[in-house]
């Protein structure tokens, strides 16, 4: 017998790991990075609300990852989205980047690691009539081995999918 998830486990868990993404880049905003504490950031640049130069969408015109460790300013973070100050070839840049557009949050220096499905996903699950709303997912402490290495994050970690736990 299959029941309907009327509470929406799934959209919950996503906002709540958006929510420690959001607390930890407002901390850096206020406080910088302790530590040897440093961020990679993967998002969707063509995912509503992100703002990139002509220049960088040209060179990333579907998803780009950003470290937020030595060289980075004005680090603002809003209820839905951050922006940050970056220099890409010695170019200064302003990047505007959504919550909803992140696909990974990794801090390599303590192995631990976001991911998520993005509204991309979303857009194509709403043509699937069986498909759910995207699915969160946290990566375990193997996942920060792929910053330094060529592994892809999730690759060696226990990698525990919100939607294993759904009835279909």
């Amino acid at each position: 017998m299959s029941s309907t998830d009327h509470i929406r486990y799934d959209v919950l868990a996503r906002d709540a790991m958006r929510g420690v993404l959001r607390h930890v880049l407002a901390d850096a905003a206020k406080q910088g990075l302790p530590g040897d504490h440093h961020f990679y950031i993967t998002f969707l640049t063509q995912a509503d609300g992100v703002k990139l130069s002509p220049r960088l969408m040209a060179q990333y015109p579907e998803e780009m990852t950003v470290i937020l460790q030595h060289q980075f300013w004005d680090l603002v973070v809003t209820e839905d989205r951050f922006e940050v100050g970056l220099s890409f070839g010695g170019v200064p840049e302003r990047l505007v980047v959504p919550f909803s557009a992140i696909k990974s949050f990794l801090d390599p220096s303590v192995q631990f690691g976001l991911q998520f499905e993005t509204t991309e996903v979303a857009a194509e699950a709403k043509d699937d009539e069986s498909a759910d709303v995207p699915t969160s997912t946290a990566l375990g402490p193997a996942a920060a081995e792929a910053a330094d290495g060529d592994k892809k994050p999730g690759e060696g970690a226990e990698v525990v999918r919100l939607d294993r736990f759904r009835k279909k």
